[in-house]
């Protein structure tokens, strides 16, 4: 059976007057099932607030719109209270509880994707929210919360049952947060957007990785990420991951088109993307995208901490590595093709710029 490739948008879930969440669902997009992968995005307002709770599934967070507060607890661990903006990407093991808020005018969005292989749904994120009208010590007991918390009935009813708000909130305007910590940031935030680029190609495209080496806690997630922005009508070359990894695009700007292989040589997608779209390309499926004029920009997690691609062009591509003479048979065809061949993107690697 052909599972469907083709990129979606997110659809709302639940939200309010703080805010939405929004959620990929796994039987639109089938890759989130098969795959075992998970994503979201939440979307908070001004004086919007995230309710505390923690996600059956180690997840990346990258924030695509605005800038606010996150409070992070990882098991055992006091409480990190971080800035952040766009551009942050921020690993989230499992365990972790967070709660998010923005006191800003410009609406806070911030990205979710990771493995649910662990989850209680292949494809989709379980959050479990400590306090609100669906949080966990609703189900339990007043005798039970009592007795855990040391306190009388009456004030165990009153912290249960105040807050009538599921999962987002919106505080009055007076409302006193925890300010963030600047050395809060450091291990538990890296921005995207302003980290020294990994790949720089004139008039074609640059790549800044988040991986194990800037974020150490991206290896307890057991995904890496990157962020890739490509120039008008420029290409990225095509290629695959080389360790079986699952790669999961989200479309962060612009627009362009992208053609997906598998086995046998059949095109399994050709369209066209555009800000918000979501695909996934399958274990070993070589993908390469074009951007339209205006350029083209994805955030991507790939089912591993550090990630290695093969790249089917340019200077670093297969091609160079193998010798004429296999190419020669390969193709079939003569040296003066193979060198024509060899001889083209000498000096250019991953992404190419537009044609004369």
């Amino acid at each position: 059976m052909e599972i469907d490739l083709t990129p979606k948008l997110a659809k709302q879930v639940y939200g309010g007057n703080g805010g939405s969440y929004h959620a990929w669902c796994p039987n639109e997009l089938p890759m989130l099932r098969q795959g075992n992968i998970g994503a979201a995005k939440l979307a908070l307002e001004k004086n919007g607030f995230a309710l505390p709770h923690y996600c059956d599934s180690a997840r990346v967070a990258y924030v695509l719109q605005g800038s606010g507060v996150a409070g992070i607890v990882l098991p055992e661990k006091e409480e990190k209270v971080v800035a952040i903006k766009k551009g942050d990407g921020i690993a989230l093991p499992f365990g972790v509880v967070t709660w998010w808020y923005n006191k800003e005018d410009t609406e806070l969005v911030v990205l979710f994707l990771g493995d649910t292989s662990k989850g209680h749904k292949a494809g989709e994120f379980t959050n479990f929210f400590l306090t609100g009208a669906n949080g966990i010590f609703t189900g339990f007991s007043t005798e039970f919360v009592s007795r855990a918390w040391d306190l009388d009935e009456n004030t165990v009813k009153t912290l249960v049952g105040k807050q009538t708000g599921k999962g987002i909130v919106k505080l009055d305007a007076n409302a006193k947060l925890p300010e963030p910590k600047k050395e809060h940031r450091d291990g538990m935030a890296f921005n995207c957007e302003e980290a020294p680029l990994d790949v720089d190609i004139k008039n074609g495209g640059r790549v800044v990785l988040l991986n194990t080496k800037n974020l150490p806690l991206v290896g307890e997630v057991g995904c890496g990420a990157d962020l890739v922005r490509l120039d008008g009508k420029a290409m990225c070359s095509p290629g695959f991951s080389c360790d079986s990894a699952l790669q999961v695009t989200y479309i962060v700007r612009g627009s362009g088109r992208a053609q997906i292989v598998g086995p046998d040589g059949k095109r399994v997608l050709e369209t066209t993307v555009k800000a918000g779209n979501l695909f996934i390309v399958p274990r070993f499926y070589v993908v390469s995208k074009i951007a339209d004029p205006d350029g083209l920009a994805w955030f991507s997690i790939i089912t591993t901490p550090n990630p290695i691609f093969t790249h089917l062009a340019g200077s670093i591509g297969t091609w160079k590595s193998l010798s004429p003479s296999v190419l020669e048979a390969a193709f079939n065809v003569p040296s003066d093709v193979e060198k024509q061949f060899r001889s083209k993107r000498a000096n250019e690697a991953i992404f190419f710029p537009p044609p004369n």
